[in-house]
């Protein structure tokens, strides 16, 4: 490994680890709080929900599978009738039902695999009202499974970890849809492409340029985790990570929010010991394998992003 090699890994875990107790203690407030914003009680409202009350842990689970199971049948939907849909430029077809059927239910459970190539295959309403929508339900039901597991570790029973609708607005309205509208204007600024345009083609040649919403997109997929990126190739892609910053930060947002999440279940348990007792067991098995996987790379084209090198690619 070189000096650059060294300084990068090590600027990008101290940017993360000094990020840690901030948003962690955030996210504590955000889902330990009985303060109401207007935009939540609106949301409510609009749910029928008079006022989100502590449930049982059964009618938690349920609501968590309604949920998913509601997210999953509207990006089917979505995908199957897309022709008809508007924002659609390249005039795309209906997604075949097998494929339909494996994006809905990956991206309904946040595992979102990528068996298609999304410039080629979805349209632009798709991917917005269908897979950067459910980008959001999944990574937020994910994080407030995570809430209720801690509350329920601090002793308050299984009647009192919370409702599932508050933890899912919550999650999605203070702490998702904020640090992707950041990360969406700092990949914007360096270059990451959002706009509604048809593809273009370059004059003289066969190459077709792909365009369309793809910063937005891709914020909250490496902020959620996600996977099933705009583009098929993801952030190898230059129109999806163009620059050494922008890849710094889209590496830094996969696991920005599951760093922070340690912190938060400390506080949630009243054992903050117990948080960085999570976050040290992460970095004991990551950044071993990291420099593991740094050095065996050395040398080594083969699957590598070369705009941004060995390292890099093995972060």
């Amino acid at each position: 490994m070189t000096g650059s090699d060294w300084i990068q890994i090590s600027l990008y875990m101290a940017v993360l680890l000094v990020l840690v107790k901030p948003l962690g203690s955030y996210m504590a407030w955000v889902y330990g709080g009985r303060w109401e914003s207007a935009p939540e009680r609106w949301l409510y409202r609009l749910a029928g929900i008079a006022r989100p009350a502590s449930i049982h842990w059964k009618a938690y689970a349920g609501a968590l599978l309604a949920s998913n199971a509601v997210g999953f049948l509207l990006v089917y939907l979505l995908l199957r009738a897309q022709q008809w849909l508007p924002w659609n430029p390249q005039t795309m077809g209906p997604v075949a039902p097998h494929t339909a059927f494996n994006i809905a239910v990956s991206f309904a459970t946040n595992t979102n695999w990528q068996n298609y190539g999304g410039e080629a295959t979805l349209s632009y309403f798709t991917q917005m009202a269908g897979l950067t929508v459910q980008n959001f339900v999944s990574a937020a039901s994910g994080m407030a499974i995570l809430v209720a597991l801690a509350r329920g570790l601090a002793g308050r029973g299984v009647r009192e970890i919370g409702n599932f609708w508050a933890d899912l607005v919550r999650g999605t309205l203070y702490i998702l849809l904020p640090l992707s509208a950041l990360l969406c204007l700092a990949l914007v600024s360096q270059g990451v492409i959002l706009n509604l345009d048809a593809s273009v083609k370059v004059a003289d040649s066969e190459q077709v340029l792909p365009m369309g919403p793809a910063a937005s997109q891709v914020a909250i997929k490496q902020l959620g985790t996600n996977g099933g990126g705009f583009f098929n190739v993801n952030s190898a892609h230059p129109f999806e990570n163009p620059t050494p910053l922008s890849n710094f930060l889209e590496c830094l947002a996969l696991l920005l929010i599951p760093a922070a999440m340690c912190y938060t279940f400390g506080f949630l348990v009243k054992d903050r010991r117990q948080g960085w007792a999570l976050l040290a067991a992460m970095l004991v098995i990551f950044v071993p394998l990291l420099f593991v996987a740094v050095h065996a790379e050395q040398g080594n084209l083969e699957g590598k992003e070369t705009r941004f090198g060995t390292s890099n690619s093995a972060l």
